[in-house]
Order: C-alpha cells, then sequence, then structure tokens
C-alpha cells in the first residue's frame, strides 16, 4: 500500500473515531425512574419496553430506564407531583389528572370528541397536541410524546346499560377530573370521582357499581373479576402523556434530550400498534371471563350523545376559548367539514 494511502486510512479512521467519541461525550451514565399505573401486561408495556431498550442502544447503554408498574410510585395524581419535584424522573398518566394544572386539557376529555383513533392521533400529534405540550413545562413537566389509553366503556355489577335511563342511580367511579364528573352526572349516574389505585376494591366492596375504562385496563385490572355488565359505550377517548420532570430535563444534553423523544416516540407506535391488535381478542377474553358484553342500539346511542351536549357548555369557560377552538378547528380540518 502507498504511503499516501495509508495516511488517508489512517486519517479516515482517525476521523470516524473522534466522532464517535465526541457523540459518545454528549452521553452520560443515567438512571430514569419512571412510573406507571398500568401492569406490565398492558399494551402501555409494550411500549414502555420498546422505549426501554431504544434508549440504551442509542445512547451505548448509558441511558437506562427503570419501569414501575401498577402504581408502585404512586398513583397518577401523586407520581406526576413527584415529577414535577424531580424525584421521579418520568410518568405515563391519563391526560385527566392533569387537567387541575392544565385547564385547557379538559377539552381532551370532552364525551364523544373523537370518532376513530385515527382522529385521535392527527389531533394528538399535530398542532393542536403541540399546544397543550407547550404548557407543561410552566408547571414542572415535558411531554415526551401522546401515548394511548383508549375508548372507554362502561362497566357494572348491577344491569346492563342498553338506554339512558340505565344510568339512573348507579355509583360510578370516574377520574378525579371535572369533565368525567359532569358527564356522568347528566347521564343520572352518581359520580364518585376516586383514584385508580383504588378501584378494584372499591368495586369489590360495592362502594361504587360501576366504573368506565378501556378494554385492556379492564382486564389487566381483574375488573371482570368483581363486574358483571359490560356496555359499549365508547363514551369518551383517553390519552396517555409520558411526562419527564422539567428539571431532569433541563439537565440533559441536546442529544439526550432528542434521544429521549425518539424513544418515547418509538415506544408510542408500539404501544398503540399492540393496544389497537389485541383489543379484538381483549375483549372476547372479557366475555369468555364471564362478563356480559353488550351494545347499545344507535336510537339509543343517538340520545345518549344528545344528553351530554351540554357538558361542552358548561366546561368551555374553564377550558377556555382558545384551547376548544384549536380542537375543533382540527377535527373539522380532519373531517373535511
Amino acid at each position: 500500500m502507498k504511503k499516501s494511502t495509508l495516511f488517508r486510512t489512517a486519517a479516515v479512521a482517525l476521523a470516524a473515531l473522534a466522532t464517535a467519541g465526541s457523540a459518545s461525550a454528549q452521553f452520560q451514565d443515567r438512571s430514569f425512574r419512571l412510573s406507571s399505573g398500568s401492569a406490565k401486561d398492558h399494551p402501555a408495556g409494550n411500549g414502555i419496553m420498546k422505549m426501554v431498550g431504544c434508549a440504551q442502544a442509542k445512547s451505548g447503554g448509558k441511558m437506562k430506564i427503570t419501569p414501575f408498574w401498577d402504581n408502585q410510585l404512586g398513583n397518577d395524581s401523586t407520581a406526576t407531583q413527584s415529577v414535577r419535584s424531580g424525584t421521579i424522573d418520568l410518568v405515563i398518566p391519563s391526560t385527566a389528572p392533569l387537567v387541575a394544572m392544565v385547564p385547557e386539557l379538559g377539552v381532551l376529555d370532552l364525551p364523544f370528541l373523537f370518532n376513530t383513533e385515527a382522529e385521535a392521533d392527527q389531533v394528538l400529534d399535530g398542532k393542536a397536541g403541540a399546544y397543550f405540550s407547550a404548557k407543561l413545562p410552566a408547571v414542572g413537566l415535558v411531554n415526551l410524546a401522546y401515548w394511548e389509553n383508549g375508548f372507554r366503556n362502561a362497566t357494572n355489577s348491577k344491569r346492563p346499560i342498553t338506554k339512558i335511563e340505565d344510568f339512573s342511580g348507579l355509583k360510578m367511579r370516574v377520574m378525579q377530573n371535572p369533565v368525567y364528573i359532569d358527564t356522568f352526572k347528566e347521564l343520572g349516574a352518581n359520580a364518585v370521582p376516586m383514584a385508580f389505585s383504588e378501584v378494584y376494591s372499591a368495586l369489590e366492596t360495592k362502594t361504587v357499581d360501576g366504573q368506565e375504562n378501556p378494554f385492556a385496563l379492564i382486564d389487566s385490572q381483574k375488573f371482570y373479576e368483581v363486574q358483571k355488565y359490560l356496555s359499549l359505550t365508547k363514551h369518551s377517548y383517553a390519552a396517555l402523556m409520558m411526562l419527564m420532570s422539567k428539571k431532569v430535563w433541563d439537565g440533559l444534553s441536546p442529544q439526550e434530550q432528542d434521544t429521549l423523544k425518539a424513544c418515547a416516540i418509538e415506544g408510542r407506535d408500539e404501544q398503540r400498534k399492540v393496544s389497537r391488535a389485541k383489543n379484538g381478542a381483549t375483549l372476547d377474553g372479557l366475555k369468555a371471563k364471564g362478563m356480559q358484553v353488550n351494545e347499545i342500539p344507535p336510537a339509543e346511542m343517538a340520545r345518549i350523545r344528545d344528553k351530554v351536549k351540554v357538558v361542552y357548555d358548561h366546561q368551555a369557560t374553564k377550558i377556555g376559548a382558545e384551547a376548544m377552538g384549536i380542537v375543533m378547528g382540527e377535527l373539522k380540518r380532519i373531517r373535511g367539514q
């Protein structure tokens, strides 16, 4: 080999080493604790493990995320407060408990807001989602990506819900969120706000008659053991947010920040894919475990939808015209109206 070729080869090798060293220098050894309210076998678990592997791979093993399942580090509200203070690094709550901090998020809880998962994806992954994310740093949080909890359906131990009158008098656990409380009061139920970690016990002791959640949570939390009836109300779509402490975020290098965001999006894509692929099988499994599942006739669903339209008017002032306008404008665009 000619001397000039040797020099060129050596120079290329040294440049590659320098680049690799520079990239590695932008990652420090990091250990992040992630709080999840769901069990590991919930679709969120698939997404979280995808995010864990992604962060390790992209950082050369320097960024380690340790998940804690089933509210081990606190329920959505308490764990989120711990993330705000920096004592926990990451949390993946529903958007609903965050409304106390960011009232504008209440628009996402309005009944029958989204017709399909595709609509929800376009709104949350687009300018409306960016609008809400921009409000979180002011309360000590950084949103890395929107994940999916899914469409919520009502269960109870008293009777199948086949018409609006069947809600009357049911003690229904709802999230600690004014939109959910308002919605179920309008339907005639006795809305009982309660932390998710307390729900199974409350159902078991008949403190409440029912609750409402997506199929995957009804299954993973074994609500089928204490609930007989599952009615396909599909009354609300619930999003999750992968939140990081702003205090922790601000201490990361730009490359570390970019890596976490990219991995949260990879986790989101995996979680949504698994959640949607399993939906039918999960519902079949709930039937096999003894739940009586019923659809609601279209005419009765129309009555239910009409009954809760007033919730939009009740909540508009609290949510704010700007947030309402952005989301409704995006939905009109998506629907070609």
